[in-house]
């Protein structure tokens, strides 16, 4: 049975409050409605009218300033879980990859004898930097699953797995873009289609990565204020 009103305001009020994934939010904020009209059903079966069964189930349920926290708890964790599960498989993706690339290309036995004496200590630099990346995903990835029977705070591992994916970002892009101009520059990596596939590849990895990682930043940036229906 649908609101009269009071359910569908508290409801509204909430979900004003809250920030962090669509998906998550939306089941976290269907559950409290459900709960509410289930509580609100029964009332109203003992005796009271709709609009004060539904005004009871609400003063049970508690003021939002008061679950909403917990609620922002649940969806800061589903950010962090997101971002980390996307480094932890997409991070080493990537490097794989690019090896892959970087074995098939240049066609020319000579033409790495070409490229500056930096190319390889900073390809083998990338290389550690993304698998690096990769472990930092995978232990966030287990500090928010297993590991919350130990973590307290883990609206503090998001944000900081946020802060982490900003810091590497510069210098993968620094070290990236190095590896592209001394390639072109050496030997015309710029004609290698695979190459140029692989990088449109990366820039969109890259910009999923940053955009979760700016999500996780946005939600872990204060306590939520309570809106008000």
């Amino acid at each position: 049975m649908a609101g009269t009103g009071v359910i569908e305001d508290y409801v509204t009020g909430l979900s004003r409050t809250l920030r962090g994934p669509r998906r998550p939010k939306l089941d976290l904020i269907t559950e409290a409605r459900d709960s509410l009209l289930d509580t609100a059903e029964a009332l109203e079966g003992d005796g009271l009218r709709r609009d004060e069964a539904e005004r009871a189930a609400v003063e049970e349920f508690g003021p939002i300033r008061e679950i909403a926290p917990g609620y922002q708890e649940e969806l800061s964790k589903s950010a962090g879980r997101r971002l980390a599960v996307l480094l932890f498989v997409g991070v080493p993706l990537t490097a794989i990859m690019w090896n892959v690339i970087w074995k098939i290309f240049p066609s020319a036995p000579t033409a790495y004898e070409r490229m500056p004496d930096w190319f390889i200590l900073v390809a083998r630099g990338v290389d550690a930097l993304q698998m690096f990346i990769g472990l930092v995903g995978g232990l966030a990835l287990l500090a928010l699953g297993r590991g919350l029977r130990r973590i307290r705070r883990p609206r503090l591992v998001t944000r900081a797995l946020g802060l982490f994916v900003w810091a590497m970002m510069p210098v993968m892009l620094v070290s990236c873009g190095a590896l592209m101009f001394g390639s072109q520059d050496s030997a015309g990596f710029g004609d290698f289609l695979p190459g140029a596939v692989a990088s449109l590849l990366s820039y969109a990895i890259w910009s999923v990565q940053l955009y979760c990682a700016f999500r996780c930043l946005s939600i872990t940036r204060r306590e939520p204020a309570v809106a008000t229906a």
